[in-house]
């Protein structure tokens, strides 16, 4: 009894040694991504608030965002992310628009997306902003880790073209955001089963 437990930890162990690999291969992988010289629009995926305020990990996706839309990359952005949990009265989308419009972004140039609850929420809502609005191509903004398992959903969503543009962090604890990665996609894989 005691031999079998031993060998069912054992392969357990390996095969949560190679699936760790492989999700922080497909991480690095994300990180190549050339961007166009334009796209319709950027999207800012959520995170948490503090007290109705952008958290410092959502301010470095912001910031990011701030200066790819300085530097041309897009014209108008969706902020996504519904009521957080901490106790917040606004969305994130909305303590998102709050801090861009503070930092030179025109208010008008910003569109909300204040209902998700998730990454595949945000991705999904934010193709139906891009729907209405007729626009095709977006950047998706957000952090390295998360970068890869974005990409993956946006294409199971449907966006016709769509790239990613990450940022470090010097915010969050990083071994915590990227072991919490690897569980979080093994769930993504096991989601778009059900999707398909």
């Amino acid at each position: 009894m005691l031999r079998y437990s031993l060998r069912s930890f054992l392969i357990l162990f390996i095969i949560g040694g190679i699936w760790t690999a492989y999700v922080q291969w497909r991480i690095h992988d994300a990180l190549d991504q050339q961007l166009p010289e334009h796209a319709d629009v950027g999207i800012v995926l959520g995170a948490s608030i503090w007290h109705d305020e952008p958290s410092p990990g959502l301010k470095e996706r912001l910031n990011h965002s701030i200066k790819l839309y300085q530097y041309g990359y897009f014209d108008h952005i969706i902020v996504t992310g519904g009521m957080d949990a901490s106790g917040a009265i606004i969305t994130e989308a909305e303590a998102m628009k709050r801090y861009l419009v503070n930092h030179g972004i025109p208010e008008d140039s910003i569109m909300l997306e204040g209902k998700s609850t998730s990454t595949y929420e945000n991705l999904v809502n934010a193709k139906q902003i891009m729907d209405t609005h007729d626009w095709r191509s977006a950047i998706i903004v957000t952090h390295h880790f998360h970068g890869a398992r974005a990409l993956d959903i946006a294409r199971t969503v449907g966006l016709s073209s769509y790239y990613i543009s990450t940022t470090d962090s010097k915010a969050l604890f990083m071994p915590w955001h990227q072991a919490r990665e690897t569980l979080a996609f093994a769930k993504w894989e096991w989601t778009k089963l059900f999707i398909h």
